[in-house]
């Protein structure tokens, strides 16, 4: 739980809110819902992870490093990660909490979790995330998608249904369901499959709806069929240093199951308190480049200087092609999004910066809302620090990402 103040003003901020909202035994809790495991019980999950991203390693990083209060683990109902939880409940490292999730001894939550791929109505496909309060309705629903998968120890794995069939199974289980990355080119709802959810999805059975490296808040509220829905910024994490590249700050009771799904439901006052994103512009799909030398594609665009005509498509121009609100509309429940930078993508903060940092304030979240610049100062010197205080109140202007390549931070100040 964080109850001491954020350090920049945008998180003060977010976590403002009446006096009756701090006074009613609401907390701030940290958050991350998308991180993949490489490798389990010796054998790969997620195929693009790294094979050091174990469920072992992730369960110390998340808290002791990165400082989440929770995480999903989303390859959690995957074979071998499946057994690896339970054999961390049966020895006592985790814990089957009342309200739902799995407590680490150190504290970290833990929610079980599922990505299963989709195929589109008429061509492409989509990932989706499903979360569960309980081993024992991940295990069942693993025991489902051995009927629809092929191989149901492997990560994001198509399933033989229909969306809507998916969403029901997950409803069935008490289980929250997640559209992901929902406008990038690649496994993307509007991205790739459809222009309307309700093309594709049941939208009352949606949870939330999570933006993506390349979108933010500002995009995404251009299409109003999103207006009733909780964003989510979550890290889609492949490697350890990836954990909590995006997260959010959730307002609860405690951090179980039921007071996040009550956050995004926004009930009894829980709610997603802000959006912790990267800069769209950092993300790998941000603007729509040529396929064959990533040179930008402007709409309309037919043919590249250099001959190819082929582009990837970015999320930037497809929102802008979906959008139906110019400007774009936020609903009051809204919560303000963050944009930020990790601190492994500060100019200059290499390993050892990161490690001295880390051993000098605590966690990164210390570093990115604790720690005054001052502060920083002493232990890294001016320059670093001012550069750390420029990325996290979201001053550095980013050369934008697109066709899979991350954009890349300039030191300019804006």
């Amino acid at each position: 739980m964080r109850q001491d103040p954020v350090h920049t003003e945008a998180a003060r901020q977010a976590d403002a809110g009446s006096e009756a909202e701090r006074t009613d035994g609401l907390g701030l809790w940290f958050a991350d819902f998308h991180i993949h495991i490489g490798r389990a019980m010796g054998r790969p999950v997620k195929m693009a992870a790294a094979p050091s991203l174990t469920l072992d390693r992730l369960l110390h990083h998340a808290r002791a490093v990165k400082g989440l209060d929770i995480v999903t683990v989303i390859d959690g109902v995957c074979t071998g990660v499946l057994a690896e939880l339970t054999r961390l409940v049966q020895t006592g490292e985790l814990t089957e909490q009342p309200g739902g999730g799995l407590r680490h001894k150190n504290g970290l939550v833990v929610f079980p979790g599922a990505e299963v791929e989709i195929a589109g109505p008429a061509g492409g496909a989509a990932h989706f995330g499903a979360w569960f309060p309980t081993l024992a309705a991940a295990a069942d629903f693993h025991a489902w998608l051995a009927t629809v998968q092929g191989n149901p120890a492997l990560s994001s794995q198509r399933a033989r249904v229909e969306a809507t069939a998916l969403q029901r199974e997950v409803a069935a289980r008490q289980g929250l369901f997640v559209v992901h990355h929902a406008f990038t080119p690649h496994k993307g709802l509007y991205g790739c499959c459809v222009r309307s959810m309700a093309d594709m999805l049941e939208p009352q059975l949606v949870d939330a709806v999570e933006l993506g490296l390349s979108a933010d808040s500002e995009m995404a509220d251009g299409l109003s069929e999103l207006a009733p829905f909780t964003f989510l910024t979550n890290s889609d994490a492949h490697s350890l240093p990836k954990v909590a590249r995006e997260y959010n700050a959730l307002r609860l009771a405690a951090p179980t199951f039921a007071e996040v799904a009550k956050a995004l439901r926004r009930e009894a006052g829980r709610r997603v308190a802000a959006n912790y994103g990267l800069l769209p512009e950092l993300g790998k799909y941000h603007r729509s480049v040529c396929a064959a030398c990533g040179a930008p594609w402007s709409p309309g665009q037919t043919v590249c200087r250099c001959g190819s005509r082929q582009a990837v498509g970015g999320v930037r121009e497809r929102l802008r092609e979906l959008s139906d609100c110019d400007p774009p509309r936020h609903p009051p429940h809204r919560p303000p999004y963050i944009r930020q930078v990790p601190l492994a993508f500060v100019p200059g903060i290499g390993e050892k910066w990161y490690a001295r940092l880390l051993a000098a304030f605590g966690t990164e979240m210390d570093v990115l809302h604790r720690t005054s610049r001052d502060a920083l100062a002493t232990v890294c010197g001016e320059a670093l620090a001012e550069r750390i205080d420029l990325a996290r109140r979201g001053l550095l202007t980013v050369e934008p990402g697109g066709g899979g390549v991350y954009g890349r931070l300039r030191l300019a100040q804006a």
